[in-house]
């Protein structure tokens, strides 16, 4: 769930970049009378996040703005469903719109993709995860976004865990070091609590890693065969993440292989935003007074 620590200095800072000086074109042709009301309504079909990132752009703009979520994150909706309400002075909203929708759109972008994957391996063992190829700034607002598509997050940082990947192991390694004694000697620094993850791209590499009891082995691009052979030796001593080259194409032959774990770049760094349009109808305007 996102927080309001979260939420409110990301969506401040878009909108201090969308009107550093205010909205002139709202301050010059809409009266400062004028009310309106305002339906965000799908113009396509898809899984639902950020309503409490659309509510803030609404009330960090003007606190006077009364928004209604009517539908709740991770929710499915149709084309033409009416996804929130708001209303208010018509000048703020019409300058709160773009920020609004900007982050409700890529957000169910990312939730919608995210279900379409996890349906995809619906009745295998394997959970779909993100990455942390996110756009910078936004990634508790993407990770979220995952969350409400049915996913899972990965770290969330470099700070969360240990994940050796193969420039790592190049250095640990480097003088002819042997692996499995170079991570069993990083293991004995770590704090007990600390996951560590090791990333392999040949087969022949996993007994080593395995050797030093690490918590996660990630294949990374593997072939079908090349992921089954892998699941097989590494016989549940330690979970499985398959990752590379990952589609809504391939993706249900992946998670027949066995893994535990696939990591999936394209939920944050490819999506498509989903059309999501917000309708306004504006009141009380004098035109003469424009």
């Amino acid at each position: 769930m996102l927080t309001s620590h979260q939420i409110d200095p990301v969506v401040s800072a878009a909108l201090a970049e969308d009107a550093p000086w205010g909205d002139v074109t709202s301050q010059y042709l809409i009266p400062a009378e004028a009310q309106a009301t305002a339906r965000l309504v799908a113009r396509e079909p898809g899984v639902f996040s950020g309503g409490e990132v659309f509510r803030a752009a609404m009330l960090l703009t003007d606190p006077t703005i009364r928004a209604t979520i009517a539908v709740p994150d991770g929710e499915a909706f149709a084309s033409g469903a009416v996804l929130a309400e708001v209303t208010g002075p018509a000048r703020s909203v019409l300058q709160a719109e773009r920020v609004a929708l900007n982050f409700v759109q890529r957000m169910s972008g990312i939730a919608t993709l995210t279900a379409r994957f996890v349906a995809e391996v619906a009745g295998t063992r394997a959970r779909i995860v993100d990455t942390r190829k996110t756009t910078p700034g936004l990634r508790a607002f993407e990770r979220h976004a995952v969350r409400s598509g049915g996913g899972h997050n990965h770290r969330f940082s470099l700070s969360d865990a240990v994940m050796a990947k193969d420039n790592h192991l190049a250095v640990l390694t480097a003088g002819g070091r042997d692996v499995t004694e170079a991570l069993l000697e990083v293991r004995s620094r770590l704090p007990h609590t600390t996951h560590i993850e090791v990333e392999v791209d040949r087969i022949d590499q996993v007994e080593a890693v395995l050797a030093a009891g690490i918590d996660t082995i990630m294949l990374d691009n593997f072939t079908l065969a090349t992921l089954r052979e892998g699941v097989a030796l590494v016989a549940g001593r330690a979970l499985v993440e398959a990752s590379g080259s990952v589609g809504l194409d391939t993706v249900a032959s992946i998670a027949a292989t066995g893994v535990d774990i696939i990591s999936v770049g394209a939920l944050t760094h490819s999506v498509r935003s989903l059309d999501l349009g917000l309708d306004i109808e504006l009141r009380d305007i004098d035109l003469s007074d424009a």
